[in-house]
């Protein structure tokens, strides 16, 4: 595959300063070297999971038998079932990507596994199993995936604290977003107080992104106002979370801990597919360009980028984040008027988003302990 063809709006992205990572994950996608193929030729830097992959995964494979098989014939419990088959591809996935992590000095070629989102209300349970999947995966290139509950930011520092890179997911609202960035900092202030090497613990902020305007979108329709809104709160939500990444980034706090060999917590982009097939299919790429973040993609969305992304002849200089800050405070403000309520609007985005996983949890178990049973 050339670069003239369909991988050249990747690597034009890629130039940009995006890290591009796939939001998928299975054992097929393993055993096929598909996996292997996306890293060496499409600029795939990085792999994020959810329960939904790994419950679409297993459910659409026959290629889990065997170890499930085993883990039946030793009697495993099927909580620690699970546990032990996603962890297994996790840690298959951090060694296709191992070469990844050396060539940036581990700011690429992560792998991330979501703690049991079933523990997204309790702290104290979201640590020992951040820990436990820490060990497990074994790996210095895997991510734990910690949600942006109320009750996950005290277990976001210390994970941190302890020298555990972290993936915060669930991330909706602008508010809580500098909650966590609050317990990034204390995490990493925490963990260098400790002795730790600060230049190994790297994070990412997820920001989910199109579940945004598909409640908006819902709401001005239902209110018969601001139709022009349509489709714009996410990409301003977005945008004003970086800009408060650059705010951090220029504060005398961070300043100390960058000075101690710490990495910045990058931006992600998470839920880049659209919802709406009356919007572009890769608005979500296209309107969040910008030097340091990642973006996570579900395969669909990276083969419409690259049959078709917006990405310029050169690449340098491309952004379409930095600078927009003002308009985006404006689409706030406009919402503000048509009646929106932003926090009424991300509080409901977090619980569903809890109990979205949750269930897609329980179809985990309730298949893989279905085929323990037979």
């Amino acid at each position: 595959m050339t670069a003239t063809t369909s991988t050249r709006p990747l690597e034009a992205l890629s130039a940009a300063g995006v890290s591009i990572w796939l939001d998928d994950l299975s054992r097929e996608r393993l055993r096929s070297g598909s996996l292997a193929e996306d890293v060496r030729d499409r600029s795939i830097v990085g792999v994020t999971t959810n329960p939904s992959i790994f419950s679409a995964a297993v459910s659409g494979s026959d290629q889990y038998d065997a170890q499930i098989g085993d883990l039946a014939a030793r009697g495993v419990e099927v909580d620690e079932a699970v546990r032990m088959i996603t962890t297994a591809d996790v840690r298959e996935a951090c060694d296709v990507l191992r070469p990844v992590y050396d060539a940036t000095d581990g700011v690429d070629g992560r792998v991330s596994i979501e703690v049991d989102p079933r523990f997204a209300r309790d702290t104290e349970a979201t640590i020992a199993e951040a820990r436990q999947l820490w060990w497990l995966v074994d790996r210095p290139n895997v991510m734990i995936k910690i949600p942006a509950t109320v009750e996950g930011l005290p277990a976001i520092t210390q994970a941190l604290a302890q020298g555990i890179s972290v993936n915060v997911t669930l991330i909706f609202s602008l508010q809580r977003y500098a909650e966590v960035v609050e317990a990034f900092l204390a995490g990493l202030e925490a963990a260098h107080a400790a002795g730790h090497d600060l230049s190994k613990i790297h994070s990412v902020a997820s920001f989910f992104v199109s579940r945004v305007d598909s409640e908006v979108d819902k709401r001005l329709e239902a209110a018969g106002v601001g139709q022009e809104l349509r489709g714009t709160a996410a990409i301003a939500n977005a945008r004003l979370a970086f800009e408060h990444h650059e705010e951090v980034l220029d504060s005398s706090r961070w300043k100390s801990l960058a000075h101690a060999g710490a990495r910045p917590q990058r931006p992600l982009w998470a839920s880049t597919s659209v919802k709406d097939p009356a919007y572009p299919d890769t608005m979500y790429v296209d309107e969040l360009v910008t030097n340091g973040v990642v973006n996570t993609m579900p395969q669909a969305t990276i083969d419409a980028f690259a049959d078709h992304g917006e990405a310029p002849a050169d690449a340098d200089g491309w952004d379409t984040v930095r600078g927009t800050y003002e308009e985006a405070h404006s689409v706030f403000h406009h919402l503000e008027d048509a009646g929106i309520d932003l926090a009424d609007v991300t509080r409901q985005l977090e619980d569903e988003g809890i109990a979205k996983f949750a269930d897609a949890w329980e179809e985990l178990l309730a298949r893989v302990e279905e085929q323990m049973g037979a």
